[in-house]
């Protein structure tokens, strides 16, 4: 068990996608919105090493914000795009 303890896991959480061409992106400065095909109550992905795991919702509680797990991920709800 210690050993599997030993490893670690990049864990990342998306909260939406976007689509647009290199030339629009290369002009955008510091401080630019990128707007994301998802809205405020969508749940959100996550992810263990780029490997979608499972959903989840944003909670946010005085300064801290956290990811509550709502369900396992579906892969080919990720494939597509699926918010």
């Amino acid at each position: 068990m210690s050993q599997v303890k030993a490893v670690n896991v990049d864990i990342q959480v998306v909260l939406g996608r976007a689509s647009m061409p290199m030339s629009q992106l290369l002009k955008m400065g510091r401080g630019a919105v990128i707007p994301l095909d998802a809205t405020v109550n969508d749940e959100v992905w996550i992810l263990a090493n780029n490997h979608p795991v499972a959903r989840g919702e944003i909670q946010i509680s005085d300064e801290c914000i956290s990811i509550c797990v709502t369900g396992e991920a579906n892969i080919y709800d990720y494939m597509a795009g699926s918010a």
